[in-house]
C-alpha cells in the first residue's frame, strides 16, 4: 500500500506537510479532505485519525496524525537531507525551540486574523467589532515581530545558513493572514527577505502550488455554501470571538 496523506491545503499544517514530501520526492497518494465540508467527521477518515484533524498519514497499518510528527516520520523514513533537521545539538535545538513556541503563537493570531477578516464576515455573515480586529492584528504583529528579533536575528533562517522545518512551519502560517488580505510583510523588510529566501530553497513553482488556495481565498468564499458551516459556527466564534 502506498503511503497516504490526507490534506487539505487550506490548513497551514497540511501546506508544510505537502511541501515536504514534494520537495523532498516523498511519493504519496494524495488524499483531499474538506474541513469546511466537515468530511473530517466522516467515517471513513475517523479510522484513519480519532483526532480528526489533518493532516494525517498512513503507511500501511501504521497511522500518524500531527504535522510535525508526521515531518519527522518522513524525514526519518526517507532519509531526507540533514539540513531539514539538523543533526547537529544547537542548529536542531534552534528548530525545536521555533516548533514548540509557534502553536500558541503565529499559528494562533494568524489563523484568528483569517477568520476574523475574511471567513466570519463574509462567510457567517457576522460582523467583526472593531476592538476585536485590533487586538487580533496586535496579537500578530507582536509574534511577527518575534519572529524577526528572537528567532531570525541576523542569520538567513532559523536554524542557520539553510532552510530547516522551522522555516517551513514558518511560512506557512504567516502567508495564513495574506490570504485574508492582510500584507504582513509590507513594512518589514528582514522577514520579506527571508520570505524570499525560503521561496527560493522551497522553489516558486511548488511554494505558489502550495499556497495557491490561500492566497485566492478572498476569491473562493464568495462562491462558498455558508449553509455547510452553521454547524461549526458557534464552535468557530467561541474559538475566535
Amino acid at each position: 500500500m502506498a503511503l497516504e496523506l490526507y490534506l487539505d491545503l487550506f490548513s497551514q499544517p497540511c501546506r508544510s506537510v505537502y511541501i515536504f514530501a514534494k520537495k523532498n520526492n516523498i511519493s504519496f497518494d494524495f488524499k483531499k479532505l474538506s474541513l469546511l465540508d466537515g468530511q473530517q467527521y466522516g467515517e471513513d477518515f475517523g479510522k484513519i485519525s480519532l483526532i480528526r484533524k489533518v493532516p494525517a498519514l498512513r503507511d500501511g497499518d501504521f497511522c500518524l496524525a500531527e504535522s510535525i510528527a508526521i515531518m519527522l516520520y518522513l524525514a526519518e523514513k526517507f532519509k531526507t537531507p540533514d539540513f531539514w533537521y539538523p543533526a547537529d545539538l544547537q542548529q536542531r535545538a534552534r528548530v525545536n525551540e521555533y516548533l514548540s513556541w509557534q502553536h500558541t503563537a503565529i499559528r494562533m493570531h494568524g489563523s484568528k486574523i483569517f477568520w476574523l477578516r475574511l471567513m466570519i464576515p463574509k462567510v457567517m455573515g457576522v460582523e467583526i467589532p472593531e476592538d476585536k480586529m485590533n487586538a487580533a492584528l496586535d496579537d500578530l504583529n507582536s509574534s511577527l515581530k518575534l519572529v524577526e528579533e528572537k528567532f531570525l536575528q541576523d542569520r538567513p533562517f532559523i536554524a542557520g545558513d539553510q532552510i530547516s522545518l522551522a522555516d517551513l512551519v514558518a511560512i506557512v502560517e504567516i502567508v495564513q493572514p495574506v490570504g485574508a488580505g492582510v500584507d504582513v510583510f509590507e513594512g518589514r523588510p528582514k522577514l520579506s527577505a527571508w520570505r524570499d529566501r525560503v521561496q527560493e530553497a522551497i522553489g516558486k513553482e511548488l511554494f505558489d502550488e502550495a499556497h495557491q488556495y490561500i492566497l485566492g481565498a478572498q476569491e473562493s468564499v464568495k462562491s462558498m455554501d455558508s449553509s455547510k458551516m452553521q454547524v461549526f459556527k458557534p464552535k468557530i466564534l467561541r474559538l475566535f470571538m
